[in-house]
C-alpha cells in the first residue's frame, strides 16, 4: 500500500467519519465545524499511520500484505469516531 495509500485511506476515513457522525449532525449550527473537519482528517491519517507502524513492528503484517488494509482502516475508523465524538460534546 505504501505511505501515499495510508494518507489517502486515512483522509478518506476522516472525511467520511466527520460527515456521517451522528453527534456532528446534531450541532450543525455550530460555526466551528470547519475546524473539526481538519481534526477528523488528521485523526484518520494518524490512526492509519500508527496502525501500519505498529503492525510492522510487532510482526502482524509486512508492507503490502492483505491484512494491512483492514487493520489500518479499523484503527483509523476508531480514531475518527472517538475524536469527532469528543469534539461534538458540549
Amino acid at each position: 500500500m505504501g505511505w501515499p495509500g495510508i494518507v489517502v485511506l486515512g483522509a478518506a476515513i476522516g472525511f467520511a467519519g466527520w460527515w456521517l457522525h451522528p453527534l456532528r449532525r446534531l450541532n450543525r449550527l455550530n460555526r466551528s465545524g470547519r475546524a473539526r473537519l481538519w481534526v477528523a482528517v488528521l485523526a484518520g491519517v494518524l490512526g492509519a499511520s500508527v496502525a501500519r507502524m505498529a503492525g510492522n513492528v510487532i510482526g502482524l503484517f509486512h508492507d503490502g500484505e492483505t491484512l494491512e488494509w483492514p487493520v489500518c482502516t479499523a484503527v483509523a475508523m476508531i480514531a475518527v469516531a472517538v475524536t469527532v465524538g469528543l469534539l461534538s460534546r458540549r
